[in-house]
């Protein structure tokens, strides 16, 4: 089986065609954040129940609903990947030049978003880079990866050209609108790498316009002028705009930060910070000054970045691994921290919101544990539930060999427990 890839499905998993079972899915004692114990019953793609625990199979009027025991596990809504880059993944420890050939793209592309969906995000959106000397191969590998995923995962595509203003700048506009056409869904970019970094931003605020798009720009956010002139012509665009890593915010004079913040508050731009790293598509390091922007009132997501690429060779692309940074680094609670990477990270997403109750779409995550403070700080073992199946789960087991410190604790020799 290749590395990432979760095991065949079964009879709680999609089919190839990624339809939902109409049989449904009824989830067993699951914990849930305000302590309580449920069970979750999930129909087609949403939660069509939650009740105490014991309460729903009696009850079910489909009778046969397949089962799956979340006793000891925290149920959460899943996270969400808002920033990640597909067609460098996993190519960290190559030795030599990054491949962009079309079929070693598509298979880094598939076994990172595979990866991811182990760690829970149900929906990962891709940063992907058009132009160049690689032209749209790149990016049709990816929308190639995306098809094939479809049923496990969500994959979007953010396509990132590298110059929009001066000369080369009508071939970079040329290919962005064909990304656009072909597929991708979001209009991205890098305008600190543009020579003239304010044109940039004109230019895919203009494509986006035209399109009906999001905007995706990465920014270190170190000149406090040129946020305030993003943020000025992102005013009322809609779907919206935004702007990551910006690590360059937490370098600033704190007067200086804060009005930048303010002025991305006003404007509605939402911003992505990488806890785990910077990535390749942003000068500078560091987190974004999470507890500052949250206190302007600009919504704030967490994603991961690198994924073992030459950014961050150790890059795990776990969402839980953001929030644990989010609340051991900066500041924030656990729930302010999950928040980052679920409820914040779909909104940034455009996806809708999540809950564990009747109604609400059935992306979910369960996590080894009763209280998300220690899902955060050990999450081993994890399911995950995407479009009301599971499609992922992973289990660690801790053994304790003979030894006399067993012993003394009261554990059996040869003891054997589920990990967190």
């Amino acid at each position: 089986m290749p590395p990432g890839q979760p095991p065949p499905p079964s009879s709680s998993s999609p089919g190839p065609s990624g339809r939902t079972d109409p049989d449904g899915l009824l989830l067993c004692g699951a914990r849930l954040t305000d302590g309580r114990t449920v069970d979750v019953r999930l129909a087609g793609e949403r939660i069509e129940a939650v009740g105490t625990a014991g309460s729903l199979g009696a009850g079910d009027p489909r009778g046969g609903a397949p089962r799956v025991d979340l006793s000891g596990y925290l149920l959460l809504p899943a996270p969400a990947e808002p920033h990640a880059h597909a067609d460098t993944a996993l190519t960290g420890d190559s030795g030599g030049p990054v491949s962009y050939e079309p079929e070693d793209v598509q298979r880094r592309t598939t076994e990172a978003a595979l990866l991811q969906l182990g760690h829970g995000a149900t929906t990962v959106r891709a940063h992907v880079r058009v132009g160049d000397v690689q032209g749209l191969g790149v990016l049709t590998a990816v929308l190639r990866a995306r098809r094939s995923l479809r049923g496990l995962t969500e994959l979007t595509t953010v396509a990132v050209p590298r110059v929009l203003t001066g000369a080369a700048g009508a071939d970079g506009l040329a290919i962005l609108r064909d990304s656009l056409k072909m597929g991708a869904c979001v209009v991205g970019g890098c305008p600190d790498v543009d020579p003239d970094p304010t044109g940039y931003v004109e230019a895919v605020l203009e494509v986006a316009s035209e399109h009906g798009c999001p905007v995706d720009l990465h920014t270190d956010g170190a000149d406090p002028s040129r946020l305030a002139r993003i943020a000025a012509m992102a005013g009322g665009l809609r779907p919206g705009v935004t702007l990551g890593p910006c690590g360059g915010l937490a370098r600033l004079p704190t007067g200086a930060a804060e009005r930048a913040a303010d002025q991305l508050a006003a404007a509605g731009v939402r911003v992505v910070c990488l806890p785990q790293g910077c990535c390749g598509g942003a000068e500078g390091h560091g987190t974004a000054p999470v507890r500052l922007l949250r206190a302007a009132g600009v919504r704030v997501a967490a994603g991961s970045g690198a994924l073992r690429d030459v950014s961050n060779p150790v890059g795990r692309g776990d969402p839980l691994e953001a929030a644990y940074l989010l609340a051991s680094r900066h500041g924030l609670c656990p729930e302010e921290a999950y928040d980052a990477v679920s409820a914040s990270a779909r909104t940034v997403l455009g996806l809708p919101e999540v809950r564990v109750e009747a109604g609400f779409p059935a992306e979910l995550l369960a996590v080894r544990g009763d209280r998300l403070a220690g899902a955060l700080s050990l999450a081993y073992s994890r399911i995950v539930v995407h479009r009301g199946r599971v499609v992922a789960r992973t289990s660690a087991v801790r053994e304790f060999c003979d030894s006399a410190a067993a012993v003394e604790l009261g554990l059996p020799r040869q003891g054997r427990g589920e990990l967190s």
